[in-house]
């Protein structure tokens, strides 16, 4: 009985992150989109405009896929802990961190390493 409610408290907890990282990268999608369409009245160059926008939106997907990858990890370790799991959880983890990888430079314009030679040039 006990087990039974402690994996049902992890499916719940695993459905709140879940859903808060989708909420995230929606709602960013959403506000981007507004802040784009703002600027765009405005009479902000559609060029910087874009570029503004997809820095935003690439910002909001990040923190959205790291809420999904702390879901998948609370539900492999805490509700179905097989060595099946855990291996499609390394393979989801490796997927998401390369698209994080890949977003974060796209939106930064330099590799990650190279962060802390541009601080030290500013």
């Amino acid at each position: 009985m006990l087990e039974e409610l402690a994996v049902s408290t992890a499916h719940s907890v695993t459905r709140i992150v879940e859903l808060t990282g989708i909420g995230i990268i929606a709602i960013g999608a959403f506000a981007t989109l507004a802040v784009f369409l703002a600027r765009l009245a405005r009479g902000v160059p559609s060029k910087q405009a874009v570029s503004e926008v997809r820095s935003s939106l690439g910002q909001a997907i990040l923190l959205g896929l790291e809420f999904l990858v702390a879901a998948d990890i609370i539900n492999t370790v805490a509700v179905q802990p097989t060595l099946g799991s855990i291996a499609v959880l390394a393979g989801i983890v490796a997927i998401r961190t390369f698209l994080s990888f890949s977003l974060e430079t796209e939106i930064e314009g330099r590799w990650p390493w190279q962060r802390g030679s541009r601080q030290r040039e500013i």
